[in-house]
């Protein structure tokens, strides 16, 4: 009889411990940072993935942002060698290798000049979670990149008060090992009938949208990416034919090219790497990113 009221008392003892740990939540993951060169922020259980893999392509093979390649490249090679950098906001048209630069960038810098350097996404969801990631990041023996790829705020959405507070304007500010990047289809990071909506309700329409226009004035670098000209389209075609040894005839290559932009209606990065991957398919070639 003793021994039946003990066991149910463990039983009873077990199910208290059970829900205990339910209502706690999963416990903080253990973050190893040399477990990969690029991670991704799961906020959930304070856990960097990481990312053996990281989808990229090679930094030559993006064409027609000659300039602000160079710009982004020697910020993140001054960041990374522990001198001053700026965040940056790269801004503009649709597919124009915006996030691609990104990665390329962090690879190439790890690779041409042998430093380290951490690269963490954050999806767009979770931007409100960045100061429990700056709390993470601050105590990482190497500079981290964190990258936020189109990021972009509608009405009443609140969340970029933590970008903001990371960005410039926190008591305890960014830490000095971590630098922001973030790509966006939107200059002001808000679409533009949201920012005229604003100014023609408000009472001081001059400061309707200030605070919201003010988040992308707290990134040190604008990087602006524009629609690609024909040549610079054609440019792409080539870089990719001849990396991934798709032997083609030019003139045939650059009419199957045309053509498909047509039937897009758009020239951009992406545009050929897609017409890539057909052409690819049809000639029955394998192709892969580092």
């Amino acid at each position: 009889m003793q021994d039946t009221k003990i066991d149910l008392l463990l039983a009873e003892m077990r199910k208290l411990n059970t829900a205990l740990e339910r209502l706690a939540g999963p416990a903080p993951a253990i973050n190893d940072w040399d477990a990969a060169e690029c991670f991704v922020w799961a906020p959930q259980n304070h856990h960097l993935q990481p990312v053996a893999k990281p989808n990229r392509i090679d930094m030559s093979l993006i064409r027609g942002v000659d300039h602000v390649r160079d710009i982004l490249f020697d910020n993140t090679l001054r960041f990374a060698k522990g001198y001053p950098a700026n965040n940056v906001l790269l801004w503009g048209a649709r597919g124009m290798g915006k996030s691609s630069l990104v990665k390329a960038v962090h690879a190439s810098v790890a690779a041409d000049a042998g430093v380290r350097v951490k690269l963490v996404e954050v999806h767009r969801e979770d931007i409100a979670t960045l100061p429990s990631l700056m709390e993470i990041l601050k105590t990482v023996p190497t500079p981290v990149l964190v990258f936020c790829d189109d990021l972009s705020f509608d009405h009443d959405d609140t969340s970029y008060k933590s970008l903001k507070a990371v960005l410039d304007g926190g008591i305890e500010g960014r830490p000095s090992n971590v630098l922001l990047y973030a790509t966006s289809n939107r200059r002001h990071l808000l679409p533009r009938h949201m920012m005229e909506n604003e100014q023609s309700t408000a009472i001081n329409p001059s400061e309707a949208v200030e605070e919201k226009v003010s988040l992308s004035d707290r990134f040190g670098l604008w990087l602006g990416f524009y629609k690609c000209s024909q040549d610079d389209y054609l440019a792409m075609i080539d870089g990719y034919a001849a990396h991934f040894g798709i032997e083609i005839e030019p003139s045939q290559l650059h009419a199957q090219a045309l053509e498909w932009s047509t039937t897009r209606g758009s020239r951009s990065g992406r545009v050929a790497f897609q017409f890539i991957q057909d052409l690819a398919g049809r000639h029955e070639k394998k192709i892969g990113l580092s």
